[in-house]
């Protein structure tokens, strides 16, 4: 199953079912961006628009990007603004479908999908202004290595979607090739698990 099929067979319950990891990095995100500044946010892996409504407190303008119909189409329902555009693309092909420069782009749950993380830095990198951030928000590398995945109960028993192991060094070395400037690494742990992996990985950089 692709990952665009397996999106939209769970979008119907992305928003309700336990998810630690979906909650976690709503807290993150919310944490890591109220510090910034920010009017025109790019969001790439929208999905049902768990994000979007914080970014939305600040955001004049958002344009929200996800490789999934279904999963649009719940955010859509929840999200009643002029200010959001919702749009469906696969970004690991090229980005013609907007020809905005954002203040910040944000990526959360979407890079441990994707195999190829020159071109998403790349061209995040061509559509920030001078300054701008790019935020990412991911399933802890250390977490997968002990196996942990994206997965879902399904009317077919349990779907686990293809995903990628991008280590913290990768991540960095990459930003920096693609011109980024590291501000913040932050490992974000489940409440009372210190002892265990922690379960985000957070990255704040900046186009210098």
């Amino acid at each position: 199953m692709s990952i665009e099929e397996a999106y939209n067979s769970w979008s119907s319950q992305y928003d309700s079912n336990s998810n630690k990891t979906r909650d976690l990095d709503g807290v993150v995100t919310r944490q890591v961006l109220d510090k910034l500044e920010y009017k025109k946010v790019l969001e790439l892996g929208s999905g049902t628009g768990k994000n979007t409504e914080n970014l939305l407190l600040k955001a004049q303008e958002i344009i929200a990007v996800d490789i999934s119909e279904e999963m649009l189409k719940v955010a859509r329902q929840k999200i009643k603004s002029d200010n959001v555009t919702f749009i469906k693309a696969d970004i690991t092909k090229t980005w013609d479908w907007t020809k905005v420069i954002f203040d910040l782009v944000t990526c959360n749950l979407t890079l441990e999908h994707i195999e190829d993380l020159d071109f998403i830095f790349s061209s995040v990198h061509a559509k920030l202004n001078q300054g701008g951030h790019f935020f990412i928000s991911e399933l802890h590398p250390f977490k997968q290595y002990t196996g942990t995945k994206a997965r879902f109960d399904s009317a077919d028993g349990i779907i686990e979607l293809e995903s990628y192991t991008h280590h913290i060094s990768e991540f960095l070395k990459v930003a920096e090739d693609s011109g980024f400037k590291l501000v913040t690494l932050n490992e974000w742990f489940d409440d009372e698990a210190e002892d265990l992996p922690p379960r985000i990985l957070s990255l704040l950089f900046q186009k210098p």
